[in-house]
């Protein structure tokens, strides 16, 4: 009898020796693990003439079984913030350890002969991929370098746009006829229209702070209403004092204390703690405040006397039927 062995495609012990790898389910397992893997190596074959450059994802960190070798792949080749697609899988198929590892894989499973070349990668391709790799690295630094120009245009745009409406705005204009006062209020449109267009382009830079105009001098049709401000009563901003920090008149010499007291606030703590206690606990109603007598301790159970329960129990039986005699007795007597 034959040793027993162990199939890692078909994930079974046989012990008819060579003669499984020839059986018909061994030979089915064999090609459908041969055509998972075929797919990824096609679509490596197809990166050799026309390398594709990326910008780095967690994706690309992304693993394939080789069955040959029986172990992990990187499928990209990434280096710093870029990626190249299939570099990987196509540098691990143009290995040598590779060829040696498909070589006896295809001798100790009894695999199709003309199917082995489509896993390998002959040193040639590779070099030809290694070229089209440069190709793809000069093309993505150019359109890097586009898409740079690009937003520096639009940002000297922008700027060039805000500084001519902040020019605009700080030209003194010259007191207008009442005559021309319908072409004045068209300019002032026309200056409302560039503003609010401007404000709907992107913000990369930020606006120039302005000094503050004064309206009346640069002779625009405004009426000056004047300020606001309460007589003989400051704000914050004149230098005031806030009303916050002023004293009401009725407190200023009294010290009022503001809030509950220490002890108050001790005695709520207690009450907060008690409620957290069952309510039907024994002594939960008992005022501790009440005073009491020297004999409020409970007289019945014997509880602090010496001797046996049942000692206690006569002692107290008797006791009560002494008690309801004389109060029979002075019942008769009241009712005599």
């Amino acid at each position: 009898m034959a040793p027993a062995q162990r199939c890692p495609l078909c994930r079974q012990t046989f012990f008819c020796g060579r003669g499984h790898v020839y059986s018909r389910k061994h030979q089915r397992q064999l090609k459908a693990a041969l055509e998972r893997l075929l797919p990824q190596v096609e679509a490596a074959r197809k990166a050799i003439r026309a390398a594709q450059v990326e910008r780095y994802v967690p994706e690309h960190e992304r693993r394939c079984w080789c069955l040959c070798c029986g172990c992990e792949v990187r499928k990209h080749l990434s280096h710093g913030n870029l990626t190249v697609l299939h570099g990987g899988l196509l540098e691990h198929l143009a290995s040598p350890e590779h060829k040696k590892a498909t070589n006896r894989f295809w001798w100790e499973n009894k695999a199709e002969f003309q199917l082995k070349e489509k896993f390998l990668i002959s040193p040639q391709d590779y070099a030809r991929f290694k070229k089209s790799m440069v190709k793809g690295l000069d093309t993505y630094e150019e359109k890097e370098d586009e898409v740079i120009k690009e937003m520096a245009a639009q940002i000297r745009e922008v700027e060039h746009s805000r500084q001519e409406l902040v020019q605009s705005v700080l030209e003194p204009q010259a007191v207008p006829d009442p005559e021309e006062g319908s072409s004045a209020l068209g300019s002032w449109k026309g200056t409302n229209s560039l503003v609010a267009s401007t404000s709907q382009q992107p913000s990369y830079l930020d606006l120039p702070l302005t000094p503050e105009l004064d309206w009346m001098e640069t002779g625009q049709p405004l009426t000056f209403i004047g300020h606001q401000d309460t007589p003989g009563i400051g704000n914050i901003h004149s230098g005031a004092t806030p009303p916050w920090m002023v004293q009401d008149e009725e407190y200023s010499s009294v010290n009022q204390q503001i809030g509950p007291s220490y002890e108050e606030f001790l005695k709520e703590k207690e009450k907060q703690k008690l409620k957290k206690l069952p309510p039907d606990r024994v002594g939960a109603n008992f005022d501790h405040s009440s005073s009491t007598s020297v004999g409020w301790l409970p007289s019945f159970g014997r509880v602090w006397n010496n001797g046996r329960r049942w000692q206690s129990r006569h002692q107290f039986k008797t006791e009560a039927a002494a008690r309801n005699k004389q109060s029979c007795k002075e019942k008769k007597t009241i009712v005599s």
